[in-house]
């Protein structure tokens, strides 16, 4: 059996009970309900083993084995001591003697799978001689890595007086598990155009969404990412173009004549104004003028009461 790797000294007798103590638990012991551990990149996560050591024994008296994958031990112990350890989780993995606990620090996206605590009692009984399996109970670890803040681009492509067509990009990196993404324009869920980018499906991804609008006035865009459960956005007011030169129109044929009407009208009377008005104030003063030097000449002149006696006889 290849789930549980053993030092290969051991005797064949006890290699053929290792295979069927794992062949038993992988058709009958391994029915129940799977557990679920969840961690981030970085952090330390605790999977529970199915059995919890009496108080009154110790590691001396059982054999342990924490195996991810069915393939790969990641650490095991037997009569209290560690006889194999996954180079990948050297200095990083550690066992809880009583409730059987493994440890793992600083996890990985790597770390993420299907685990396995398989526990045999190494003391024997009448009834059952030699080491016989207690439990065997999988549990699955999901390993998270945040996304970056999404980051909105927008590219204006053609702009007019009534509207304006430009793509817009959402991007974000380094996260995991592969992610959804989606857009809402004021309040309205959009789909986009997804594009993912990862080294394999244990490897952070990269994701870009993209939206060809044709915007007719100012709209809001969230971007919004969302991965196992957990979710980041950004938002954006994307802005019509203000970029629109209106035309000045010219006046209608109705306000042309009206207008014209008015200035001809003016200047005529500025110049009839000019022409006849300064001629009858100069005629005005000069026939004063002549009056009063005759009334003056006739009341000076000698003759004057006689002339006007004889008229007055007659």
């Amino acid at each position: 059996m290849g789930c549980l790797p053993v030092p290969a000294s051991w005797p064949l007798k006890r290699w053929l009970r290792l295979g069927l103590i794992v062949l038993y638990c992988i058709t009958l012991g391994c029915a129940q309900e799977k557990k679920v551990a969840k961690s981030k990149v970085g952090e330390k996560v605790g999977l529970p083993c199915c059995y919890k050591i009496p108080s009154s024994e110790s590691l001396q008296n059982y054999r342990v084995y924490w195996q991810m994958n069915v393939t790969d031990v990641v650490l095991a112990y037997s009569g209290g001591q560690k006889i194999l350890e996954h180079p990948r989780y050297v200095n990083r993995t550690k066992l809880d003697f009583e409730n059987l606990t493994l440890w793992i620090s600083g996890v990985e996206i790597l770390d993420s799978g299907p685990y396995q605590c398989i526990v045999q009692s190494l003391q024997s009984s009448p009834d059952k001689p030699g080491s016989h399996l207690l439990c065997g109970e999988p549990v699955t670890l999901f390993v998270t890595a945040d996304f970056s803040k999404p980051n909105i681009e927008r590219e204006v492509t053609a702009s007019s007086c009534e509207s304006t067509e430009m793509v817009v990009r959402c991007s974000s990196h380094g996260g995991f598990p592969k992610p959804k993404i989606y857009g809402v324009l004021n309040n309205m869920s959009v789909v986009l155009n997804t594009t993912w980018e990862s080294e394999s499906s244990l490897s952070p991804y990269n994701v870009t969404g993209t939206l060809w609008l044709n915007v007719s006035k100012d709209i809001n865009f969230t971007c919004f990412i969302e991965y196992d459960g957990l979710l980041t956005s950004t938002s954006l007011l994307l802005a019509k173009a203000n970029d629109c030169i209106v035309s000045t129109a010219l006046p209608s044929y109705n306000v042309i004549t009206a207008s014209s009407i008015i200035i001809i009208t003016f200047l005529l009377a500025v110049s009839l104004a000019a022409k006849y008005l300064p001629r009858h104030a100069c005629s005005h003063c000069s026939k004063n003028q002549a009056s009063t030097e005759d009334v003056k000449e006739i009341m000076n002149s000698p003759h004057s009461c006689k002339v006007t006696c004889e008229m007055s006889s007659l």
